[in-house]
């Protein structure tokens, strides 16, 4: 019996310190935008090739001056491949795998790989869902578009450029009339926890001891 609880203690601790580890190891970038500020957690786990290539391009500096090029209200909002003119920024990375039957859905406020007809097409351009699209997702018979992350702060934000006026430009369509652009992109980096002191024992009022 004392082997049973033994091996169940230490079994629920791996279980729980692996909830943990995966819940504060999760990576975040940040989209500085000339409206506000994005913050995207990414899925690693599940999406790690679409992690992989996002991060390349955000290390990368690439975001830094791309725009919001498509934003249709209550369906999504569109940037990495365009800067404020219109050009088309070429991508410096090939195509990627599609990732669309991961098990990540196409919820409001996730971010997903754009792409061509084609199914792994996918390089630089993402895009945050404005509302659920589940017609979006991987189907058995019909890869889909992949989700690799979700918005976790400035959701008003994506709101906002949602809801800006948009224009036809050329061959482009819902082209935003006032240019919403990613000033500056980057991983946010998680702060260590601070050591526990004998200083801090001594005077933390939670460690007095209980008349």
């Amino acid at each position: 019996m004392y082997k049973f609880f033994n091996y169940f203690a230490c079994i629920t601790a791996l279980l729980l310190s692996s909830l943990c580890f995966s819940q504060t190891t999760a990576p975040k970038v940040s989209l500085q935008t000339n409206v506000g500020e994005i913050v995207i957690e990414l899925n690693p786990e599940a999406a790690p090739i679409s992690v992989e290539n996002f991060l390349g391009y955000v290390n990368e500096r690439f975001y830094n001056g791309v725009i919001f090029h498509r934003v249709i209200k209550d369906f999504m909002i569109q940037a990495g491949g365009f800067r404020f003119d219109m050009t088309q920024k070429p991508p410096n990375k090939p195509p990627i795998v599609n990732e669309s039957n991961n098990g990540l859905k196409n919820l409001k406020y996730s971010v997903a790989m754009a792409r061509t007809r084609v199914p792994d097409s996918a390089t630089s351009q993402f895009f945050i869902n404005h509302k659920t699209n589940a017609f979006l997702d991987g189907q058995a018979d019909r890869p889909g578009y992949a989700v690799f992350g979700k918005v976790i702060k400035g959701m008003d934000i994506v709101d906002k450029i949602a809801s800006t006026e948009t224009k036809n430009l050329a061959r482009y369509g819902n082209v935003p009339v006032k240019t919403i652009s990613i000033i500056k992109a980057h991983v946010i980096l998680s702060k260590p926890a601070k050591p526990t002191t004998k200083e801090d024992i001594k005077t933390d009022p939670k460690n007095k001891p209980k008349t």
